[in-house]
């Protein structure tokens, strides 16, 4: 891979180094403390469940629906976001509570665990931005690169972005069956298998929130299913607004394979950091993105206990700053704004001059060079 022009190989090296060493410090911190956040956010998720779906079947009123609606909708960002997308990344797997184990989890989504850690574990964090490697760069329904080549159907993506966004949950469950692959290298067999389980996932899913739950309200089926309809809803367009804007802001950088090729550890954490953007907030706001509001951190360590990036930010943040490298953060209306252009404009048959690692601009020089 490529490096930035005002490093070093020895410089990339050291980097790692200085990230390794703030990984290590805090895994091996792990203990009480980190137990008790889970088990906070898990008690105010179920809690969150059960009050709002008790409410959405106490009656028709305004208030009691609103309530119940936001609550729910609060039940599923916590399970989908804090808990959910962190358990099945093995950031409480040092616990051994079956609760939260990586292996067994089965989060409240129509994408079956299995899959999603595949595309999602696998496929996205190894190959993170990497054009044809990475198929969360635009989930294989958006342009979101210029070395993607333009095909006219591009024009509409704009469209297709929010409908991506209120029914994201749909896309993610298809998004491991890899389309593209079918009669090259994967058999209509193997999507036969993958579809069964999506199947059996979206079948159980649609039973809970849009048969069970709206029959035991009896004569308040119709409130309960618009509040469940909702509530997913919600959590869909909160998740797509999130994590887009961890990915595909307008100073987010794009690969080939080429520059991953023979990564070294070093050269791993700069293409996760300049492939990833942050976003500010407070720590309400951060806890309801999974603390995916700091993906740069969570790109670095995608196994670290999410509640962390809050404390290693700054100092990653400074390890960025003394080695002259952009550190992409800012609040959600900006970022956001940033996810939009690039949409819009990505939809354009036009291309702009690609660049290479080592070609792209740095914030600042180098103050790391003064010291040594």
């Amino acid at each position: 891979m490529s490096r930035p022009t005002h490093l070093t190989d020895a410089d990339v090296a050291e980097f790692g180094r200085e990230l390794d060493a703030i990984r290590d410090e805090v895994m091996n911190d792990l203990g009480e403390r980190d137990a008790r956040y889970i088990h906070n956010v898990l008690r105010t998720q179920r809690g969150s469940e059960v009050a709002g779906r008790a409410l959405l079947m106490a009656g028709i009123l305004p208030p009691a629906w609103l309530a119940g609606t936001a609550l729910l909708s609060l039940s599923k960002i916590l399970e989908n976001m804090e808990i959910g997308h962190n358990v099945m990344h093995g950031q409480w797997d040092w616990m051994n509570d079956p609760a939260l184990d990586s292996g067994t989890y089965e989060w409240d989504n129509t994408c079956p665990s299995s899959q999603w850690k595949h595309s999602h574990n696998y496929m996205h964090h190894t190959f993170t931005n990497i054009v044809d490697l990475d198929r969360d760069l635009g989930y294989s329904v958006l342009r979101m690169s210029e070395d993607q080549e333009w095909e006219p159907r591009f024009i509409v993506q704009p469209g297709i972005a929010m409908v991506l966004a209120a029914y994201f949950q749909w896309g993610v469950a298809l998004h491991d069956l890899e389309w593209e692959r079918i009669g090259k290298d994967k058999t209509w067999s193997e999507v036969g298998t993958q579809a069964s389980q999506i199947w059996a996932k979206v079948r159980k899913q649609l039973l809970k929130d849009y048969v069970l739950f709206p029959v035991l309200a009896g004569p308040m089926a119709p409130v309960v299913l618009t509040g469940n309809y909702t509530a997913n809803l919600t959590r869909n367009i909160w998740s797509f607004m999130i994590i887009f804007c961890g990915h595909f802001t307008d100073e987010v950088e794009m690969f080939d394979e080429a520059e991953a090729t023979n990564e070294t550890r070093g050269q791993w954490y700069l293409r996760q950091l300049l492939g990833s953007s942050n976003l500010t907030g407070s720590v309400p706001f951060h806890i309801l993105s999974g603390h995916l509001s700091y993906q740069i951190e969570h790109h670095l360590y995608p196994d670290m206990p999410s509640h962390r990036y809050r404390e290693v930010a700054p100092r990653v943040k400074a390890i960025c700053e003394r080695y002259g490298l952009n550190y992409n953060t800012g609040p959600l209306s900006s970022q956001f704004g940033g996810v939009v252009k690039r949409i819009l404009r990505m939809s354009l048959p036009h291309r702009r001059k690609a660049t290479t690692l080592s070609d792209r601009s740095t914030v600042n020089a180098p103050v790391y060079a003064e010291a040594a």
